[in-house]
């Protein structure tokens, strides 16, 4: 199994499918990626040589922020939003929807606000003893 900036790639799937694995890699960027190495995208991943993994390992480590870095700096744009007080931090700290949707229907499960639903209202009767 390849293995690419710390993530283990499935063998058995073509390698611009498998590259999706890598946080902060999706399909048009993995695309990108095998035509700077120079691979064609339908190849399987198992086929693939040792000096190609190695091109695409340094093309992907060197040019492109992925994986703990890209977790990290995540979660620092969402601090800094909480520390300086604004609706997008304010909604982060209170779990709500931050870009605007609507919470009056939606995103109950997010505000806490489950409602089970209400069968038929008969009530079974007392088991035989």
């Amino acid at each position: 199994m390849p293995r690419i900036a710390g993530v283990n790639i499935p063998r058995e799937k073509q390698i611009d499918i498998a590259l999706n694995r890598i946080y902060g890699i999706g399909l048009s960027l993995s695309r990108k990626i095998l035509a700077q190495a120079g691979i064609e995208p339908s190849r399987r991943a198992s086929k693939l040589t040792s000096d190609e993994i190695s091109k695409l390992r340094e093309i992907i480590e060197k040019k492109y922020t992925i994986e703990g870095e890209l977790r990290r700096r995540k979660m620092m744009n969402i601090k800094r939003l909480k520390d300086i007080g604004s609706w997008r931090g304010i909604r982060h700290v209170k779990g709500l929807p931050a870009r605007g949707q609507t919470t009056r229907t939606n995103s109950r499960t997010v505000r806490g606000n489950v409602r089970k639903t209400v069968g038929s209202g008969r009530k079974l009767p007392p088991a035989p003893k």
